[in-house]
């Protein structure tokens, strides 16, 4: 199939990196634990088990053993069955028993949901009374299931808000809670995830107020450190399962970089690719033609409108009738068409779909033939959750990867192993940031005073001082009982955004209708809805008139100027405190909490061919973001070892700094806007040239750190992407940024690979130590 398709790519050079053959596996199975319950058993045979897969029995057996427990292994693996058996049996055998189940979205619990449904509606299960609880429940209904619900399903949003907000009403549920499932929880990361694992921990402590002590069952899909990711999550230790005994069809998979444009060029006149949607479109054209079925994984939603648009034209050339099989499939649909949609490409009505993630998680659709992912998804464990969508059902399939212009797309498609063997990234959480504990911690008081101990064990002693000084929170001794309560006036629970916004978010609102289509995190706003910004929304397009941060607000109006925005900033970084630093002869690195002042100056106007319009100006007020960065210095005499003349330093620093920060999504859970970067050929904090890589949320998300503990694999990768990238002087797949502050200039892409190899050098060479005394640039 793979041959047949790459025979109708125009041009010489097909763009195809590698393909590689992945082989079947057989299944294995073991037979039913003797605790579970017959009924239970009887049940899921029924639904076509006879026996169940080896990583299902592991996980059922350390969860009723009392055991918390992650299974982390591959899509369609079976991973429900795991929890399902547990969590029946303890439902079934104690009738005031409870569970609940945590889902990072809506559509993924509605989807769980059912599957419970259908086991528990008759028979003797049908007193379990499984039911749903997120935004969407009518309040008559939220009343029976506090009243009745055994099993809840929901989503931390609402265990943060309707749960433990008001934890008094759920004293049934709390007071018998056997178990709390939690689907995806590779899902949690970054300061949603930091989030998260503070509402857990908030979930544990009213538990045990009540007398409960849940087993937690996560469920992830195949990632790097399963166990201590998980336990950290939950804040206590779990074991993890990792051994898949799912079977699993033969598998083909393409890398695929789209070429170089020779007609347009970019931004200071950088080449530019054929863009990644364009080329998703044709493969999945192709391979509709050839009768197989296929599902396209894009970026954004507007993506999927356009793809689906392109697919469905190519093929009305070849046979019209192919090209009414093709459809768009993302969120903001009705519940009713995506269950019609999933219905016709389950069945084969449907030959093809275009799809944001909205169908990465949650919706078993079997049958798929090939799968075209358009665009790196972030992450190796969303790669996998999408390629796993074709081939569910044990039959050979196809996946594509077809590379964006972006230096962590050129890297893996020239570097497969790094994609291909393992998983290389880690799913980081930090649930120690002040910015997340600081308002988790008033939402716990608030639920139930705070003893000192509880204090200590959330780690939040400096934190709690600053809320007391601030009159948010106070403590009251009773003889030797003292305690900390929030103050009257304080309502913690609404200022916290699980989802991760920190700060007031600033509502934007449609100015001719008056229609709110959504909010933005503050500190975001300048950068994304600035005065002429381009703003996509649910696959229409706005451009915003005014941006008022005092009132929180941006007003849009529906437009389609046919290009879009990009804003430029200028950026300085200064640092607070060394957390940890190391030296390599002339490289030192360091973790840092600094303070980044930016301030946006223009934005730059871009047509969907990649061509360039020009920069429009703009006077917007500073900003000052309080986070953590890592950083590396390197002397004068090793650039000039490296050759790299002074004039060419600030270029050489600058064009390693963009395709660093392209490349830490390779060691770190987080995409390239979630992260920034400053370098400078004399930063007047260390007196060397320095390059800086920072969270991009207050306080920081975990990302700089895992770039530090991971330096030299992640720079040894950065070094590896320029060389691959095939453009003379440098281009978005290697040294440009689409959010420069300095319009991309000045660049030098010779003289970054010169810089990174002298680095990589000098790390390979192992840590010299640093000499005491004021010697060293970070000695004060």
């Amino acid at each position: 199939m793979l041959n047949r398709v790459l025979e109708g790519v125009p041009g010489s050079d097909t763009g195809l990196t590698h393909v590689a053959e992945l082989p079947a596996r057989a299944a294995r199975t073991t037979t039913w634990p003797d605790w579970a319950a017959p009924e239970v058993v009887t049940a899921l045979r029924e639904t076509g088990v006879d026996a169940p897969w080896i990583h299902q029995t592991r996980t059922a057996e350390f969860a009723a053993g009392g055991s918390h427990v992650v299974t982390s292994t591959g899509t369609a693996s079976g991973k429900s069955l795991g929890y399902q058996l547990p969590v029946l049996t303890a439902l079934l055998q104690d009738p005031r028993a409870t569970a609940l189940y945590l889902s990072p979205t809506k559509a993924l619990g509605a989807d769980q949901l059912r599957a419970i449904g259908s086991l528990t509606h008759e028979g003797p299960l049908r007193d379990i009374h499984p039911a749903g609880y997120d935004g969407d429940t009518p309040a008559e209904i939220r009343q029976w299931v506090r009243a009745n619900g055994r099993w809840i399903f929901t989503n931390p949003d609402m265990l943060h808000l309707g749960i433990l907000r008001s934890h008094q009403r759920w004293a049934r549920v709390l007071r018998r809670l056997r178990y709390v499932v939690i689907d995806e929880c590779h899902a949690y990361r970054g300061v949603f995830g930091s989030h998260v694992a503070l509402v857990l921990r908030r979930l544990r402590r009213v538990a045990a107020r009540y007398g409960a002590d849940p087993v937690f069952i996560l469920c992830s899909a195949t990632t790097a450190e399963p166990e201590a990711a998980a336990s950290r999550l939950i804040g206590a230790p779990c074991v993890a399962v990792t051994e898949d005994g799912s079977p699993q069809g033969p598998r083909t998979v393409a890398l695929w970089e789209p070429p170089l444009l020779t007609t347009v060029t970019g931004e200071n006149g950088a080449p530019v690719r054929r863009s990644a949607t364009s080329e998703s479109a044709r493969i999945m054209a192709d391979l509709v033609a050839e009768g197989a079925r296929t599902l396209t994984f894009v970026r954004s939603r507007r993506a999927a409108e356009l793809t689906a648009m392109d697919a469905r034209r190519r093929l009305a050339e070849v046979d019209p009738q192919l090209s009414t099989r093709i459809a768009a499939y993302r969120a903001g649909y009705l519940a009713e068409d995506r269950r019609e949609l999933e219905a016709a490409l389950s069945s084969g009505a449907l030959l093809g779909a275009a799809t944001t993630n909205a169908l990465e998680l949650g919706v078993d659709i079997a049958g798929l033939d090939a799968v075209v992912v358009s665009g790196f998804p972030g992450t190796v464990a969303s790669f996998w959750q999408q390629a796993g969508r074709a081939g569910r059902r044990t039959q050979g399939s196809l996946v594509v990867l077809v590379a964006r212009d972006d230096p962590l797309d050129t890297y893996l498609v020239h570097h497969p192993d790094a994609l291909l063997d393992k998983p290389i990234e880690a799913t980081i959480t930090d649930p120690s940031n002040p910015y997340v504990l600081g308002p988790q911690l008033l939402c716990a008081a608030m639920e139930h005073p705070l003893t000192d101990a509880e204090v200590d064990a959330f780690g939040a002693r400096e934190v709690l001082d600053e809320l007391a000084a601030q009159g948010m929170i106070r403590r009251r001794s009773a003889g030797s009982d003292a305690r900390w309560y929030v103050t009257a006036e304080t309502q913690p629970h609404d200022a916290v955004d699980v989802r991760g916004g920190i700060g007031t978010p600033v509502a934007i609102v449609d100015s001719e209708t008056g229609r709110l289509l959504g909010t933005a995190d503050a500190g975001r706003a300048p950068a994304t809805l600035h005065e002429g910004a381009v703003h996509l929304h649910q696959g229409d397009t706005y451009v915003v008139d005014e941006l008022d941060l005092d009132g929180g607000v941006a007003f849009v109006h529906a437009a389609e100027p046919g290009w879009t925005t990009s804003a430029r900033q200028l950026t300085s970084i200064e640092v607070d405190a060394i957390t940890e630093q190391h030296r390599y002869g002339a490289v030192t690195s360091a973790l840092a909490q600094v303070r980044v002042t930016s301030q946006v100056v223009g934005y730059l106007r871009t047509l969907v061919t990649g061509e360039m319009l020009g920069l429009v100006e703009l006077e917007m007020p500073a900003q000052i973001l309080p986070t953590r960065a890592v950083l590396y210095t390197v002397t004068p005499a090793l650039l000039a070892a490296a050759g790299i003349a002074p004039h060419r330093v600030p270029g050489a620093l600058h064009a390693a700094e963009h395709a660093a920060i392209g490349l830490l999504p390779l060691v770190a859970t987080c995409d390239r806007w979630d992260i920034g970067g400053v370098s400078t050929a004399e930063h007047p904090d260390t007196g060397l040239p320095t390059i800086f890589v920072y969270d991009g949320q207050a306080g920081g998300a975990g990302f700089a750190e895992r770039g530090f503990v991971q330096l030299r694999r992640w720079l040894a990768a950065t070094l590896e992407a320029i060389d691959s990238c095939g453009c003379a002087s440098g281009c978005p797949s290697c040294v440009q940024s689409p959010k420069c502050g300095n319009g991309n200039h000045p660049l030098d892409k010779a003289g970054a690979a010169c810089l990174l190899a002298a680095v990589v050098a000098e790390l390979d060479g192992g840590e010299t130590g640093i000499p005491p005394g004021r010697g060293h640039f970070f000695d004060s």
